[in-house]
């Protein structure tokens, strides 16, 4: 396995994305979650991607359980902000110092380990300062509870008043064929040395061209997503479908195809490139990682540069951010 550098945090050049194994994508099922988790271990996989949001602590728990015995193998990134607790209609995104406290100590017992190797604010906060929320981060640091800070869906602004603070290891955001908002960000990650870690590197699926909104589970929030349904859904399977022929002449998997794309755009914006793809099965767990071989020629990458532009959809709809 590959390594790279997260502002200072070594890790596997690929990262497992543990959502789904949770929520929002449908049924889920713990011993298969679990399984797979190790899995990741076992091939080398290093960094995991939870957050407390995610199935209301459920998601940590579940990781914490995949981990054990084996905590000194694996660097744990997790994310607190995101206030549910009132209903999603009512969420808030939070980074008073005393909830930033209570968050960071419940993911710790949900997790079942005395630190986090990086922790993230999931979005920025409506009732705080970056400063004050950051700060508040920086003291969980100085406790010996958190090892890098991170952040997620930041603009570039609020990067550089956060990073004054506390030095900011990595950037997490949507970031895939797409998606491709971050790169107004990129430029100060790359002069501040501060990673990318990408999330939904493979459009949540659409990407890999597997996914049929109308067969999917009642309970998955692609069903509405506006990306998936509708008139925009018919018109971004030409996406789809141009990542299909790329894979094709090149004797991959379109998700591979996908997460090549992203991994090679390292060079051009500058930064270390860490993608966490989730999945819940260890066979898919298994492609992913092979598109860490996978090298796209100049033709290939002719044909999927421009594929961002003809996006339909917004990111996200009424159902709030993941």
């Amino acid at each position: 396995m590959r390594r790279s550098t997260l502002g200072g945090l070594d890790v596997s050049a690929q990262g497992l994305g543990c959502m789904g194994m949770s929520e929002y994508y449908g049924a889920t099922d713990w011993d298969t979650s679990i399984a797979t988790i190790g899995h990741a271990i076992d091939i080398g996989l290093t960094l995991f991607d939870t957050a407390d949001q995610y199935g209301a602590g459920h998601n940590e728990v579940l990781l914490g359980r995949g981990i054990a015995g084996r905590r000194d193998a694996v660097q744990i990134a997790t994310k607190f902000g995101i206030d549910r607790s009132s209903g999603d209609d009512r969420r808030v995104h939070r980074g008073d110092p005393p909830y930033v406290r209570r968050s960071c100590d419940a993911s710790l017992l949900r997790l079942g380990v005395d630190h986090i190797d990086l922790l993230y604010l999931h979005r920025p906060p409506q009732n705080a300062e970056i400063e004050e929320t950051v700060g508040a981060m920086a003291e969980l640091v100085d406790a010996g509870k958190v090892r890098y800070l991170g952040l997620s869906e930041v603009s570039a602004d609020l990067l550089r008043r956060a990073h004054a603070v506390h030095p900011i290891a990595a950037v997490q955001s949507e970031y895939s064929l797409w998606t491709r908002d971050v790169e107004e960000v990129t430029p100060t990650m790359a002069e501040l040395g501060i990673g990318l870690v990408p999330y939904a590197p493979l459009g949540r699926g659409f990407l890999t061209g597997a996914v049929q909104t109308a067969t999917l589970d009642a309970n998955d929030f692609r069903v509405r997503n506006p990306r998936f349904t509708g008139a925009a859904g018919q018109q971004n399977q030409a996406i789809a479908e141009t990542v299909r022929t790329v894979a094709e002449g090149l004797g991959v998997l379109p998700a591979q195809v996908a997460l090549a794309w992203v991994y090679a755009q390292a060079p051009r914006l500058g930064v270390s490139v860490v993608p966490i793809p989730g999945t819940r099965r260890a066979e898919r767990l298994d492609q992913n990682v092979a598109s860490l071989d996978v090298a796209l020629d100049a033709d290939a990458l002719a044909q999927l540069q421009p594929l961002s532009d003809n996006v339909a959809g917004g990111r996200y709809g009424n159902q709030g951010v993941r």
